[in-house]
């Protein structure tokens, strides 16, 4: 179904005080494809999704990202990917407009008004464009971030936990956002969630992880029977507690 990759991680390894918290990771995300990349609290989930932003270096292990060395092409990457998350919010004493605005020339994007203008009528944030961003509610944050995140047309995106903390009638809005745009551009989406629902709803593949390896891969939809559950849930909850006693069910 899917074959262009725009994300490839080999070994990804990442080490604090001794102790690995990211151990060999390998895995891929294709252009129209939406991977969730699920673990319990430490998994190593952020750390992952932090290396490839260049946010923290690997001990080892390498990041291609369309088709590129992420170490001698960091810049033209990173011109084409984006993130959101519900704890990277943006300046609360600014508006909504400003940030965007501000964003949209950090980004160096052609005619930011009418870009910004445009963002703001799809995610519903034009009646907050002279509010202060400190004062909009937890769902019209998470808007904002994934407005923000849309700015530069990204080929990659990646979402941590992009709408926890907001209520089902927004995250269902924010779904069919990403849904439609993955689609309708092609890029590819590395997801993370605790919303089994959610990553059922959205993703095309999903990826377990557990004390930084990755432990189970495959559709979200029969994964679990594949391992004797009955939902991603119950399998999230056997990863998280006692992940040796899973076995593969032919």
């Amino acid at each position: 179904m899917f074959s262009e990759k725009v994300l490839a991680v080999k070994n990804l390894v990442k080490s604090y005080h001794g102790i690995r918290v990211v151990d060999g990771v390998s895995f891929s995300v294709a252009a129209g494809e939406i991977v969730g990349l699920l673990g319990p609290n430490g998994a190593g989930k952020t750390s992952t999704i932090n290396m490839i932003l260049g946010l923290l270096e690997p001990d080892a292990g390498e990041i291609s990202v369309f088709g590129k060395n992420f170490k001698t092409h960091r810049s033209e990457i990173l011109s084409k990917v984006s993130f959101a998350a519900v704890y990277a919010q943006l300046p609360g004493n600014l508006w909504v407009e400003q940030n965007l605005r501000i964003f949209a020339i950090l980004y160096g994007i052609p005619n930011p008004k009418e870009k910004v203008q445009l963002l703001m009528q799809e995610f519903e944030l034009t009646q907050f464009a002279r509010s202060k961003t400190a004062f909009l509610s937890s769902g019209e944050q998470s808007r904002l971030n994934l407005a923000k995140a849309m700015l530069n047309d990204p080929k990659l995106i990646l979402l941590d936990e992009p709408t926890a903390s907001v209520d089902p009638s927004t995250s269902e809005i924010l779904r069919s956002r990403i849904l439609e745009y993955a689609r309708a551009n092609q890029s590819g989406i590395l997801w993370t969630s605790h919303d089994m629902y959610e990553i059922e709803a959205v993703c095309h593949r999903v990826l377990f992880i557990s004390h930084g390896k990755i432990l189970l891969e495959g559709d979200p939809k029969k994964l679990p029977a594949e391992y004797g559950k009955k939902n991603l849930e119950e399998l999230f909850i056997t990863v998280a507690r006692e992940p040796l006693t899973l076995s593969h069910r032919p």
